[in-house]
């Protein structure tokens, strides 16, 4: 019951749904992500935080920077699950094609550029 409350929790908010489709063609950095949704650097962290304690995605440290990722195969079947039930509902959704696109533009930059814009905040 509990893993079902965290994730159910997890989809309760837009920018965290957002955030979590924006990972799917792979691994983004805090700073990317927080470019694309246009939000705090505090307020970011905390929606991934909230995404990591439910299993929706995965992180790694590099350095000064924190990349996310959707968790892998061995992942939880109702985590596997919640993800493709979310990409699927919302695979046609303006607001996340618009996100796609805009993250197509932005993976264009160096990542170093995006990720020392927040650091100046």
């Amino acid at each position: 019951m509990r893993e079902f409350m965290n994730i159910t929790k997890a989809l309760a908010d837009q920018n965290r749904v957002r955030a979590l489709l924006a990972l799917r063609n792979g691994e983004l950095c805090v700073c990317q992500i927080t470019e694309l949704l246009g939000l705090a650097v505090s307020t970011m962290s905390k929606h991934l935080s909230i995404l990591f304690q439910a299993g929706l995605v995965e992180s790694r440290k590099e350095g000064r920077w924190i990349y996310y990722r959707l968790p892998g195969k061995a992942a939880p079947v109702a985590v596997r699950e919640a993800i493709a039930w979310v990409d699927k509902t919302l695979a046609t959704n303006s607001r996340i094609t618009e996100d796609a696109q805009q993250l197509k533009q932005q993976l264009e930059s160096e990542p170093i550029e995006i990720c020392q814009r927040p650091c100046q905040k």
